[in-house]
C-alpha cells in the first residue's frame, strides 16, 4: 500500500471538481482507506458479531465493528486529510472550512455482518459542497467488499475501475431482460409499500436479487453483474461512492419526478433502462408517504 503525505486544503471547492491530480490523489486515498478498513475488520472480526445498539427500529442494528471502523476511518482522514469536514453514518456530521467532505458508510451491510453472509463492504467517499446528494459533487469514491477484498473505485471525470479494469454498465434495450438489483427499509411501513411496489415490477424484469448493502449493489450495476437497481430509503453515505462509480461507468443515477437519488428513491443504470423503470415506480405511487400505511 502506498504511502500518503498529509494533502493541502488551500484550494477553493470549484479547484478540487477541476483538478485531475487531486481527483487521482483522493480516489487513490479512498481507496488506501477502503482497504485498510477491511484489513482492520478481518483481523478484529469476532467469532461471533452481538447488536450493540439499534437506531431507527428495532431491526436497524449497530455492532461494535461499525463504530470501531468509522472511528478507524475518522483517525485515517485526519492525518492524511487535515480539516476536511467527516459525515459518517454513526456519528454523523462533523463539519470544517475545507470545502470538502468525507462521505462513510463504515459497515454497509451490518444485517450481513452480523449474521456472517459476505455481502457487506465498506464504503468511502469524498464530495465537495454540501454533503447532500441534491448539492454535492462526488470527487472521488471507492466501495471493498470484505469477503473477498475486491474493490470498485472511480474519480470524477476519469472513469470507474475494479482491481484495475476499467468499468462498463450493461447495455440492455429491454425492461425484460434486466437482472433487476433492489433492497429494503426498516420501518415495516415502508416495507409495506416496498412488497407492493415489487409485485408490479418482478413480472416486468428479467429477475430480482437483493444483495443487503446499496453501495455494492450500485457497484455490481458498474461492473455488469446488475442490469438496474433500486431502492428507497438510502442515506448520503450508501450512494455517495457507489452513486459515483456507476455514474463513470456511463451509467444514469436518478431519483423519481425528474429529482436527484434521495432517501425518496434511488434508481440506477443504463439510462433508457432506468427511464422505463422509473415510469413503473411513478405508476406504483412507489414514494408515497409512509404515514398513509395502517395495519
Amino acid at each position: 500500500m502506498r504511502h500518503y503525505e498529509t494533502m493541502t486544503h488551500t484550494r477553493r471547492t470549484d479547484e478540487f471538481t477541476s483538478d485531475n491530480a487531486v481527483t487521482t490523489e483522493l480516489t487513490r486515498l479512498c481507496e488506501h482507506i477502503a482497504h485498510t478498513a477491511r484489513e482492520f475488520v478481518v483481523s478484529h472480526k469476532p467469532p461471533r458479531a452481538q447488536v450493540l445498539d439499534t437506531k431507527s427500529t428495532p431491526t436497524d442494528v449497530v455492532t461494535q465493528m461499525d463504530r470501531d471502523v468509522e472511528a478507524l476511518i475518522r483517525t485515517l482522514i485526519s492525518q492524511y486529510r487535515p480539516g476536511d469536514a467527516f459525515l459518517g453514518e454513526e456519528t454523523g456530521l462533523h463539519e470544517s472550512t475545507g470545502g470538502l467532505t468525507w462521505v462513510v458508510d463504515p459497515i454497509d451491510g451490518t444485517v450481513n455482518y452480523l449474521y456472517g453472509l459476505p455481502g457487506y463492504a465498506v464504503s468511502v467517499a469524498v464530495v465537495a459542497g454540501p454533503p447532500t446528494p441534491d448539492k454535492w459533487q462526488q470527487i472521488a469514491g471507492a466501495v471493498i467488499r470484505i469477503s473477498d477484498g475486491k474493490l470498485w473505485s472511480a474519480g470524477r471525470g476519469q472513469g470507474a475501475f475494479s482491481d484495475g479494469e476499467r468499468l462498463k454498465v450493461n447495455e440492455p434495450h429491454e425492461l425484460g431482460k434486466c437482472l433487476t438489483g433492489t433492497g429494503f427499509g426498516y420501518d415495516p411501513r415502508l416495507r409495506f409499500l416496498q412488497a407492493q411496489v415489487l409485485t408490479a415490477v418482478l413480472p416486468r424484469v428479467r429477475d430480482i436479487r437483493r444483495n443487503g448493502a446499496a453501495a455494492v449493489e450500485l457497484c455490481l450495476v458498474a461492473d455488469g453483474s446488475l442490469d438496474l437497481f433500486f431502492e428507497r430509503g438510502l442515506s448520503a453515505w450508501d450512494m455517495a461512492a457507489g452513486g459515483l462509480i456507476v455514474s463513470e461507468a456511463g451509467g444514469l443515477v436518478t431519483g423519481m419526478r425528474e429529482q436527484n437519488p434521495s432517501t425518496n428513491m434511488t434508481i440506477a443504470g443504463f439510462a433508457p433502462m432506468v427511464a422505463s423503470l422509473t415510469e413503473i415506480l411513478i405508476s406504483q405511487d412507489a414514494d408515497a408517504p409512509i404515514e398513509t400505511v395502517h395495519f
